[in-house]
């Protein structure tokens, strides 16, 4: 719901309150996005960072915060050490200021938004907020007295599962609806819980949480209520003046390490009368800059306050206490509670049950861990949490050290994950993404590289290289090339996001690459490399296996979705794909024309191209197929002008001709071969006067190219048995012999005789050979010439 302005109070307060306050909101997009459940940080650092979503969608660029105040603990105000707030007056006057329902959760950072933004940007956080959900996780709300009509089966059919109810305010306040709202919220089945907002100028910690408890905010472990919630925030009076009464700045007039007291005071308080720490409601900047970003909070599950400007999974900056958060506030302006507080609970239904009941734990297992590894003088040093937490994902449970975190499940046992092991699990993906861990780091001694075992993978420190995780799905594939001794220890986390959806990882000598439909498998050396020149993934898709060698002379190859690359001494590796493969397998692959030597080149005559072999070449036409052309065959073609006269190979050799003689067609003629006269092209006219000829029985096999510049024009081709002689005026006809010696003699085309128009088919009985001028017969006593 939009925010609502407490009757005859000013939200903004006084301006350093509100820029104080102004980047609470406005933590939006960031590098990183929630894990599934909370998980603590094994270091002291004060800005922790969450661990990374179920969405691997990244987020959009983040909006820069608004800078803190130049003093990070505001000045008290010059009064309230006057105002004895524990008064009746003093309460009497805030009861009748908030008899309308008292502060909304989380309504000072939203203001303090506005103020330090603008209206433009606090118009688009919220349309962003009243339409969009997270794409993890349980949905919940939130409601207080400001929302006196909730139809609680609506905001279930929205999607809501839990509730939590505003009870309390400081020393002063009771929703008078609670009880209503409580117990509706939990008739349509909602998981439902009560939160307190704090006012810790008006009283201790522990009065309030008693105040607390007595109106409504126990626990009970039944399965269907929540933790107790401390509504830790901004000072939503800050700078005025209430029926006489200063209220302090946005810190409450208190310093930090007053408001850590409060805070612990009101925790312990809580623990003492419902046997549950109660969840502690915060915004990262305020938490920050007024209560100092302290440490010693994380048994405390984190409700986080952060609205983000666009659709985003990332909740933005986490504090120090905490690594992650169990619940996301992401919206004040719906879906649900009616344009009200939404929020999202960071896990499953089943681990949202479990935090409601409160878990029992690892029996021991976590502290026994500890103790075997030396204590508080071990190498994780001393407790940082009083106990562990549990209802992880999976059940799982942790405490934190000072040097690192104890995890334990009953599946997998306790275990530390500390510094280098821990920020590679994070960034693999939490228990989400690769489980618990299921031994201690382990350091070998025949090798510098120590790893860690979880149980979707395993994390592997190398020095000078870093720490990085191997799951199990890449394990296989590296495994198959070899482990360390083959492709080297992983240099980097698994990417994603390549073509297709694929994935990979690099290695010191080589990748792993992984997609949906091949599995994973690596890609190394030479073999990458030509990947790489035939055009990655976008041409011939994944590697399909590993490498394979024992190939005929020695070589190897690697298949792709598309094609494969063939590797051998010699050659070197390069991919041979489509029909180019095809041609090859026509041929019988390496043992006739050997391994390719480079990839295909295109952009030949007519749109051809062609890839070269060791022993020839393939080439490609749309019209023709690809096809290899090799040896004598070649030399034949080139002599017959290659593409431009006689067009690409239509198919292979074939042989067993007439005298042994082999032939390629050309798609505009063949090429023919014999041991006697070698590969020579037939095209055309020629072909046609070679079969008027009877073929090679009649005149043998060519024995050499065209040849023109002929008396009138002619041309001539040679064969073993005779000539096929061409003009435009008779065609293409032979002339063998005994013809030939009496043509000789009658002047050749310059005699009377002229040009052969049709040629003698001697073993089909014609005898008479055709000229221009006359004819040729052939009889017993030799060859009679006629002339016309």
């Amino acid at each position: 719901m939009k925010r609502t302005q407490i009757p005859h109070l000013s939200l903004l307060g006084s301006r350093a309150g509100a820029v104080l306050l102004a980047a609470a909101l406005i933590a939006g997009p960031g590098l990183v996005t929630p894990a599934g459940a909370v998980e603590p940080t094994p270091e002291a650092a004060t800005t922790a960072t969450p661990a990374p979503s179920v969405s691997p969608t990244p987020a959009p660029a983040a909006v820069a915060p608004a800078p803190s105040p130049a003093t990070a603990t505001p000045s008290p105000s010059t009064d309230p050490a006057t105002v004895d707030r524990s008064s009746e007056a003093y309460r009497a006057a805030m009861a009748a200021a908030t008899r309308s329902g008292g502060a909304e959760m989380g309504e000072a950072g939203r203001a303090a938004t506005a103020a330090a933004t603008g209206l433009k940007a606090t118009t688009e956080a919220l349309a962003t907020e009243g339409t969009w959900t997270p794409t993890f996780g349980v949905k919940g709300m939130d409601v207080s007295q400001h929302q006196p009509s909730i139809n609680w089966q609506q905001q279930w059919n929205l999607g809501a599962r839990f509730a939590y109810v505003k009870a309390t305010e400081g020393n002063y306040y009771t929703n008078s609806i609670f009880g209503a709202q409580y117990t509706g919220s939990r008739g349509v089945g909602m998981i439902r819980g009560a939160y307190h907002f704090a006012n810790p100028a008006a009283s201790s910690g522990a009065d309030q949480a008693r105040i607390f408890v007595q109106k409504g905010g126990g626990w009970s472990n039944d399965g269907y209520t929540m933790p107790p919630v401390l509504d830790f925030e901004g000072n939503p009076y800050a700078g005025q003046i209430i029926n006489g009464f200063n209220q302090g700045n946005a810190c409450y007039d208190m310093s930090r390490a007053a408001l850590t007291a409060w805070a612990k005071d009101f925790s312990n308080t809580m623990k003492a009368l419902t046997g549950r720490l109660p969840v502690i409601y915060t915004g990262y900047y305020w938490w920050k800059d007024c209560v100092g970003n302290p440490l010693g909070f994380g048994d405390n599950p984190l409700w986080l306050a952060s609205y983000p400007l666009s659709a985003s999974n990332n909740a933005g900056p986490i504090p120090a206490s905490w690594s992650t958060y169990s619940i996301w506030q992401f919206s004040s302006t719906g879906p649900f509670a009616n344009g009200g507080d939404s929020n999202v609970w960071n896990g499953s239904t089943a681990q949202l049950q479990a935090f409601s009941r409160g878990t029992v734990g690892s029996n021991g297992a976590i502290d026994a861990k500890w103790l075997a590894t030396g204590g508080a003088t071990g190498p994780l040093g001393a407790a940082k949490t009083t106990s562990e937490i549990c209802g992880l994902v999976g059940n799982g449970c942790y405490r934190a050290f000072t040097n690192g975190n104890i995890y334990w499940t009953s599946a997998t046992g306790a275990h530390p994950v500390t510094g280098a092991y821990w920020t590679a699990w994070g960034k693999a993906g939490w228990q989400t993404g690769i489980g618990y861990a299921t031994s201690d780091a382990i350091c070998p001694t025949t090798t510098t590289t120590c790893h860690q075992t979880f149980q979707g993978g395993n994390a592997y420190s190398t020095p000078g290289v870093g720490t990085f995780v191997v799951k199990n799905s890449y394990m296989a594939a590296w495994k198959a090339a070899g482990w360390q001794d083959g492709i080297g220890y992983p240099k980097a986390m698994e990417s994603c996001g390549l073509y297709g959806g694929g994935c990979y990882q690099e290695f010191t000598r080589g990748n792993i690459y992984w997609s949906p439909s091949t599995g994973a498998h690596a890609v190394t050396g030479d073999f990458w490399a030509a990947w790489g020149r035939a055009g990655w993934q976008t041409k011939i898709g994944y590697p399909t296996n590993d490498v394979t060698c024992g190939l005929y002379g020695g070589g190897c190859y690697q298949a792709f979705s598309n094609g494969n690359i063939y590797q051998s001494a010699a050659t070197g590796a390069h991919a041979v794909t489509g029909a180019f493969w095809n041609g090859w397998k026509e041929v019988k692959f390496q043992t006739t024309i050997g391994y390719p030597t480079n990839e295909a080149i295109c952009g030949q005559y007519g749109g051809g191209c062609y890839q070269t072999f060791s022993g020839g070449t393939i080439y490609w036409s749309s019209a023709t197929g690809a096809h290899a052309v090799t040896g004598e065959y070649w030399k034949g073609w080139r002599s017959a002008g290659f593409q431009p006269k006689i067009g690409y190979p239509t198919g292979p050799v074939t042989c067993g001709l007439y005298d042994g003689g082999c032939y390629q067609p050309f798609a505009r003629g063949n090429i023919y071969w014999s041991t006697a006269t070698g590969a020579h092209a037939v095209t055309g006219a020629y072909w046609t006067g070679w079969g008027e000829a009877g073929w090679q029985r009649g005149i043998g096999y060519p024995k050499g190219s065209v040849v023109c510049g002929l008396y009138g024009s002619g041309c001539y081709q040679p064969f073993s048995g005779g000539n096929i002689y061409w003009t435009a005026a008779t065609g293409a006809h032979a002339v063998n012999e005994p013809y030939m010696s009496q043509w000789r003699l009658a002047g050749w085309q310059k005699g009377k005789l002229g040009y052969p128009t049709q040629a003698a088919v001697s073993y089909a009985g014609y005898k008479t050979v055709r000229f221009q001028g006359g004819t040729m017969t052939w009889t017993a006593s030799g060859v009679k010439v006629a002339y016309f």
